[in-house]
């Protein structure tokens, strides 16, 4: 081996992936069609191939809307098991509160790079009428409790997954591998959103990956919550517990509260967790300086610190945000109906070559994009 060869490979393998941090790591990817159209997932598979070296390996992660339309009006729950144990104490729990549909393992492949990983089923159930008749809560404070009480309650099982006509699948693994373990060229759906890890303060498991998904919302993030235990607190005063390992949890529950509990609308939601400072809000007119004043008071403690940008996926509606800052790289396409946000804009022209529009969001600017009434 000569000199030069042997200095290459002293540096590949102090630099080799996994062995440095990388600060700004983690990618997200989201795409949205106004008009419904069934775009396919295979879509969102290649855009975080073009994003690989921003992840390590440790998580990757996909969210589609309009998955399911054999099933539409059923909450689809996606479930990990450790055991046998937990899949079938699991199942009782749900037919007693849910008349269940159908019931089946998650079609899956073998890929290379993806190992260890759990059972993985899916639920499509209908809440049960006497059940419904007989609780004090609204269907879908229903349907979190029941999910807050499977993954405090029972061991080994972990709903990852629980909304209607929409799913969530990840693991442990690159995006583009997790995207072929779980046969995503088999989707479509109007909204996809992925995400690559980098994880970084928390372990990489596949329940800790992305996205995080309560009710029919998902949250994809890229970046580190200094705020995350304040956060996560008042979160749990509310009757929330963070369960899964990681900061990025706390983001859709804290969506959850303000937009299905608190009834704020997404703009607002937006305010509360990447306002303006102090100082610009005491320059706008008065009606909307005391509006914002009254929002950062009244939900201080959800005021989200430390770089990320995210993107929100929702029933009807896509919305992604960077932190006040601007700290994480976060990019904007439009073409035709179709609206397009990754952390990089090769991940953006890599599946829409020649974008109508291009542009990078100001901090704390939401970009918030919903269907036509027609496509509702």
């Amino acid at each position: 081996m000569d000199e030069i060869e042997r200095m290459v490979n002293e540096v590949d393998e102090k630099y080799r992936e996994g062995n440095v941090r990388i600060p700004s790591g983690c990618a997200i990817c989201g795409y949205f069609s106004k008009k419904g159209r069934a775009l396919p997932a295979i879509d969102a598979v290649d855009a975080m191939a073009y994003m690989h070296d921003r992840s390590n390996g440790l998580g990757g992660g996909f969210a589609g809307y309009g998955i399911y339309p054999d099933f539409p009006d059923h909450y689809a729950f996606h479930i990990f098991y450790d055991n046998e144990h937990a899949r079938e104490e699991t199942e009782s729990f749900l037919k007693i509160r849910f008349d269940i549909s159908n019931m089946e393992r998650i079609p899956t492949k073998k890929v290379y790079g993806i190992s260890g990983a759990p059972l993985i089923w899916r639920y499509f159930g209908r809440l049960e009428p006497e059940v419904k008749a007989h609780t004090e809560l609204d269907e879908e404070e229903y349907v979190c409790q029941t999910v807050i009480h499977i993954n405090t309650k029972i061991k080994g099982a972990y709903v990852f997954s629980s909304g209607k006509n929409m799913g969530v699948f990840k693991g442990v693994g690159f995006p583009e591998d997790v995207g072929e373990y779980y046969r995503l060229g088999d989707y479509k759906g109007y909204c996809w959103t992925a995400h690559g890890r980098y994880p970084t303060n928390t372990p990489g498991w596949w329940g800790g990956a992305h996205p995080f998904n309560i009710l029919n919302y998902t949250i994809v993030h890229n970046g580190e919550i200094s705020s995350y235990d304040a956060n996560r607190r008042f979160m749990e005063i509310y009757g929330y517990k963070c369960t899964l390992l990681t900061d990025t949890e706390v983001i859709t529950y804290i969506i959850d509260y303000l937009n299905r509990k608190r009834k704020l609308k997404l703009e607002d939601v937006a305010k509360v967790i990447a306002p303006p400072f102090w100082s610009q809000i005491e320059k706008m007119e008065e009606k909307e300086r005391e509006k914002l004043t009254t929002l950062r008071n009244m939900y201080a403690s959800l005021l989200i610190t430390g770089p990320f940008s995210i993107i929100l996926g929702y029933t009807g509606g896509m919305m992604a945000l960077n932190d006040r800052l601007k700290l994480r790289s976060m990019v904007a396409a439009e073409k035709d109906d179709v609206t397009y946000v990754a952390s990089e804009e090769c991940a953006i022209r890599s599946i829409c070559p020649n974008p109508d529009r291009t542009w990078s969001p100001a901090g704390g600017e939401p970009v918030i994009v919903e269907l036509e009434k027609e496509g509702r």
